[in-house]
């Protein structure tokens, strides 16, 4: 089994969720560490050091350790500007490694653009140091050009620098780890990046943590203080302008106004984010959006409810009728799958991982991301039948089970042995070079655009 180097440079997987850097990152970095280490790994997660409080290694599960490097002030800071301190990064883990008895690493494994800048730099020093490869593994999580693409100020933009790195590691890195066809069309299509080394493998879920509640909604909104009578819709994830939560606002604003049964009996739980005054400022969202709720007129609609420890978030995906996904990008969407793996039905964006996770129909459905009175429909839809809504909701705990982690780590644990042995920069065949090139163009498409699949023909490239 190899030694793993676990990069997440900006993001600790010890942070507690739902804060403004903090989210499904986090999760997969933490779950897939601890997925690896079950099939025999071991693996030594390398972070910023954040919080003061927090030891420099932790002993976070049988063989993994998260270990904090200081790189920049040791506290919150902006992530973009963590970019100036990634040779310090480079050299604090280098600082640990030598007064650690030398550990050396089979594989490292990077997450974002920064964890994976810094991943180049260590495959360097390694392969010299112990004279053998050293495969980097890069999954970006999310792609800066096309949150430039859906950025609706200039603040969501992204630094120049974040386009150029990715560029590069697209090129550099050994492998690159997609979790979706849509991201692997991205990948090759806008940034250039070889089509035979990306691999898709999906995001997972713990399916022992979230799992159907049968027959236990109640207990489970009476833990949290919540009526067993009314009718929640939950959102879960950082509040930040792409994660569409207006459009919910509005749609609840909706059922409201036109005096609609439902309206009068829903409850909006918003979940994540800093619910702290100190930390807001005028033009934060979580700010914009109270102001909005009340413009609505649906204040008494709608609760904001901060950041939530993942044993309370189980209760909140049980307690609730349905989860609520508005986003405007989502490379995966991790929310949809623990929504999914607690048995409760998903209303999404069909945008890029979303339209993968979520079975239109069957598992939830499927809308634009800014149509607010199909929101509010399907709102009504679901709230109001309950047979509808259990169907849904059994159909998506089903559907969830392939992406428990230990199916994930195999999967993952099958790209490492392939990078170990080259696979991943072998050259491949004509004829897959031309298949590659068809799907690359498809999954790099919206959606919206692919109207007519079926009068595509398999591996013609004229797309007519």
């Amino acid at each position: 089994m190899s030694n793993i180097a676990m990069l997440s440079v900006h993001t600790s997987p010890l942070a507690a969720l739902g804060g403004k850097e903090t989210g499904g990152m986090n999760v997969y970095v933490r779950d897939l560490s601890c997925a690896l280490a079950a099939l025999g790994h071991t693996v030594d997660v390398f972070t910023r050091w954040q919080d003061p409080t927090v030891p420099r290694v932790t002993n976070f599960a049988p063989g993994v350790r998260v270990i904090q490097i200081e790189a920049g002030p040791r506290g919150p800071y902006d992530k973009n500007r963590v970019y100036d301190h990634l040779d310090q990064f480079v050299k604090g883990v280098e600082l640990f490694r030598r007064c650690n008895g030398n550990p050396n690493y089979d594989i490292i494994h990077a997450h974002y653009w920064l964890s994976g800048a810094v991943g180049v730099k260590l495959r360097k020093r390694w392969q010299w140091q112990q004279g053998k490869r050293v495969p980097l593994l890069q999954m970006f999580h999310t792609l800066g050009k096309l949150k430039n693409g859906i950025a609706q100020t200039p603040q969501e933009l992204e630094v120049a620098n974040r386009i150029a790195v990715e560029e590069q590691l697209g090129r550099q890195a050994d492998m690159l780890i997609a979790p979706t066809p849509t991201e692997r069309g991205y990948l090759a299509w806008e940034y250039n990046a070889p089509f035979g080394k990306i691999r898709i493998v999906p995001c997972g879920v713990d399916t022992a943590m979230f799992r159907p509640a049968a027959g236990e909604r109640d207990a489970a909104r009476d833990r949290l203080g919540l009526s067993r009578t009314a009718r929640y819709a939950l959102f879960v994830g950082r509040i930040e302008r792409l994660k569409g939560i207006e459009t919910l606002l509005r749609a609840v604003a909706q059922l409201k106004r036109n005096a609609d049964p439902i309206g009068e009996n829903i409850k909006l739980l918003i979940v994540g984010g800093d619910l702290d005054p100190s930390q807001q400022t005028t033009d934060d969202e979580m700010t914009r959006l109270h102001y909005l709720a009340a413009e609505l007129d649906v204040c008494d609609r709608t609760a904001f409810l901060g950041a939530q420890p993942q044993e309370r978030l189980r209760d909140y995906y049980n307690a609730a009728d349905a989860v609520l996904m508005p986003s405007r990008y989502e490379s995966f969407g991790m929310v949809a799958v623990e929504a999914m793996a607690s048995g409760t039905p998903v209303i999404a964006s069909r945008v890029g991982g979303l339209a993968h996770t979520v079975q239109d129909g069957e598992t939830g459905y499927l809308l634009p991301h800014d149509d607010v009175p199909a929101w509010a429909g399907k709102l009504r839809l679901i709230l109001s039948d309950d047979a509808l809504r259990q169907w849904l909701g059994q159909q998506a705990a089903i559907q969830a089970q392939q992406f428990a982690w230990p199916h994930i780590a195999t999967q993952i644990d099958t790209l490492y042995g392939e990078a170990l042995q080259g696979e991943a920069i072998r050259k491949p065949s004509l004829r897959r070079r031309v298949q590659d090139a068809a799907g690359c163009l498809l999954d790099s498409l919206p959606v919206s655009k692919l109207v007519e699949p079926s009068l595509v023909v398999a591996g013609d490239l004229s797309c007519r």
